[in-house]
């Protein structure tokens, strides 16, 4: 019998939370509890737990769960945060560091952190420099595992925080994939649903240390889901 995995998901509103959230459904080696800071729809047949709290008492929620993994999928849109470069750094920094350091104090053995492709410290976009700065951050943790997730563009339905310009490149990225070879395959689109599954079993993988995923690599974490890999 497999082991049962008690995983605590934080962003559970947000496009991956909620595939995190459905790929649960009818496993019986994982105990799922979200920790939101409203109430979020569970998916049909969900057996799980939800953790209403507010963010400044988060720290102590990690605590009392006692969680075995952690999924960080925080994070908000240039556009949710008021296009403040403060209202934004408040989650996608902060919030996500505060729930790292208290994973850390609570002896979780295995943290997964969704980030994104193309994180670069001194990329000119704003929004992937503070994705570097927090991987940078979270790794100084020296937590036990630490698996660092880089999905290029992210399909699924999340209509209302999608952008013109987003929702014209995921209806075309079937064509504009063909071309995204080599170095720039990280780039291509990927199923938020590939990546919520190659976050559960980076949240049951065994070994320590310190690992960073693009597209090719989460495809592989997902395969092994189920004993494919």
């Amino acid at each position: 019998m497999s082991e049962v995995r008690r995983i605590l998901l934080v962003g559970a509103t947000g496009l991956v939370g909620t595939r995190v959230m459905e790929a649960c459904v009818g496993r019986s080696d994982v105990r799922l509890i979200a920790l939101t800071r409203r109430e979020a729809p569970m998916p049909k047949g969900a057996r799980m737990e939800m953790l209403v709290a507010d963010p400044a008492e988060w720290a102590q929620s990690v605590t009392a769960v006692a969680p075995d993994a952690v999924i960080c999928a925080l994070g908000t849109t240039w556009r949710k945060a008021g296009e403040d470069e403060a209202a934004f750094r408040a989650v996608d920094e902060e919030l996500v560091l505060r729930v790292a350091r208290a994973s850390k104090d609570a002896g979780v053995s295995n943290f997964v952190l969704i980030s994104s492709v193309g994180a670069d410290p001194v990329s000119r976009s704003f929004y992937l420099r503070v994705k570097a700065e927090v991987e940078a951050a979270v790794r100084k943790l020296r937590l036990h595992r630490l698996d660092i997730l880089r999905p290029g563009l992210l399909r699924g339905p999340r209509s209302r925080d999608r952008r013109p310009a987003e929702r014209l490149a995921i209806l075309a990225s079937p064509l504009t994939d063909r071309f995204l070879r080599g170095e720039r395959r990280r780039f291509r689109s990927i199923d938020a649903r590939r990546v919520a599954r190659a976050a559960l079993e980076a949240a049951k993988e065994k070994a320590r240390g310190s690992f960073v995923h693009d597209n090719d690599a989460i495809a592989r974490l997902e395969r092994r889901l189920d004993g494919f890999g």
